[in-house]
């Protein structure tokens, strides 16, 4: 295995400058540092992040805790990996299944050894709760819970996306718009969120906000979308759009109209919320709002590698904006 001794020979240099030069800790004449690089090409030395980040108290390694690794969070879970192997560390996840017991253990002060940093998705802790999180390693959130102020946090606009989504249904031509999964009280900040931006937009085009067109699903999963969908359409209730909470709900209430004999968009429009790259793939191709993955995860990653470079750096409080993607379920 080659050494940095056996750098320094073939750059004629002493193995401080090799390990300066390696790890940018002194500044190192340019005629010297191409030479260090070269003898380091050309021996093929490796350095060993490994010792090199125990001895700076790191890990290398950086944790995405979110409640699942399914719909949205697989695709954000890709995003922030590639933003921090960009900057040289690994991502680690972590699962809670929105329980607020993992959500804590997962950023208990022993938990937090093992990472340089940790961005969560919190959605079983309050307030009162994550204000006790205290730990050494910094915390960046994501989400749409009220959070502490001296948490770094990165929340998408969910109102201004469901009045966007609403709005461009009911400028398509529909009058009876079902939130579908959208409703209060569920315990997710996120589904209030946007059953406010569907009624902002019922309110925007002057239409009456009928509360029997909030139909709640439980849990979000294919299943209980397609359940509660399929029980609407046989009550007899009319509708003709359908603004879905997440883009599950949107596509399995593509096939809970399939199977009732409905088109789409004929008979009922159809937009979703989160922008799965399966939905492009589906026909007739789901209309939805683009909540931002890249840019959630990339301020993410920057605001924790700010916090990791200055830890009494003030807090900031970031929104993503969102976009509307048309397609065919709603042409």
């Amino acid at each position: 295995m080659v050494t940095m001794s056996d750098v320094a020979r073939a750059a004629g240099v002493s193995t401080m400058t090799v390990s300066n030069v390696l790890n940018e800790r002194r500044p190192v004449g340019a005629p010297t540092r191409e030479r260090v690089l070269a003898a380091v090409e050309s021996l093929g030395y490796q350095v060993n992040l490994t010792a090199r980040n125990l001895r700076a108290g790191r890990t290398g390694t950086v944790a995405l805790i979110v409640p699942s690794f399914f719909d949205y969070y697989s695709e954000l879970a890709d995003a922030v990996a590639r933003e921090v192997e960009a900057r040289g560390r690994h991502l680690v996840l972590e699962r809670t299944t929105a329980s607020a017991e993992q959500e804590m253990a997962s950023v208990s002060g022993a938990r937090l050894q093992l990472y340089d940093g940790v961005i969560m998705s919190s959605v079983g802790l309050d307030r009162d709760e994550l204000d006790r999180v205290r730990g050494p390693k910094p915390i960046v959130l994501l989400g749409e819970r009220d959070v502490p102020e001296r948490f770094d946090h990165v929340r998408l606009a969910n109102e201004a996306g469901a009045q966007a989504a609403t709005g461009h249904l009911i400028e398509r031509g529909s009058r009876r718009v079902l939130a579908l999964g959208a409703t209060p009280g569920d315990g997710h900040a996120m589904t209030t969120d946007r059953r406010v931006g569907w009624e902002q937009a019922h309110r925007e085009a002057g239409l009456d906000i009928d509360p029997r067109f909030v139909v709640p699903i439980g849990d979000y999963s294919f299943e209980n979308a397609r359940a509660a969908l399929l029980r609407v359409i046989d009550s007899g209730l009319a509708f003709d759009g359908v603004f879905a909470a997440t883009d599950v709900i949107g596509l399995a209430a593509l096939g809970a109209l399939h199977e009732r004999g409905l088109s789409v968009p004929g008979d009922v429009r159809v937009a979703g919320f989160d922008n799965l790259k399966v939905g492009g793939f589906i026909p007739p191709g789901l209309t939805s709002i683009d909540p931002g993955h890249e840019a959630v995860a990339r301020e993410a990653v920057r605001l924790l590698h700010r916090r990791m470079d200055d830890p009494d750096a003030p807090a900031e409080h970031v929104s993503v904006p969102v976009q509307l993607v048309v397609r065919g379920s709603t042409r």
